[in-house]
């Protein structure tokens, strides 16, 4: 199978999943089961790719210092309720500055 062809059939997944969640009854988007599960998979989904972006390397897992310390400065300036961009620019400088510094 070639990229482009895994390419197009994600797209058409990821539509077939869009137009079936758009066509499901109204009775089940009700269910509280439903919007509970609806509610939490986003933040499980984020909270995944953050530590898999921070703590992986390829196949291995890896403590990379600059990394962690970035994402602890982009938790405090959430904690300490500031802009997103804000958030990411501390994150951004924090690990900059750390492999700057060589470590």
């Amino acid at each position: 199978m070639s990229v482009w062809q895994a390419v197009v059939a994600v797209c058409l997944g990821c539509y077939a999943l869009k137009l079936a969640g758009l066509s499901a009854p109204r009775r089940v988007l009700d269910h509280p089961g439903v919007q509970r599960f609806s509610a939490l998979v986003p933040v499980a989904l984020l909270a995944a790719l953050i530590a898999v972006q921070t703590f992986a390397h390829g196949q291995a897992l890896e403590l990379d210092w600059p990394r962690t310390a970035g994402l602890g400065a982009a938790v405090l300036a959430l904690l300490l309720r500031a802009p997103f961009l804000l958030v990411l620019a501390a994150a951004a400088a924090v690990t900059a500055l750390l492999r700057l510094a060589g470590l």
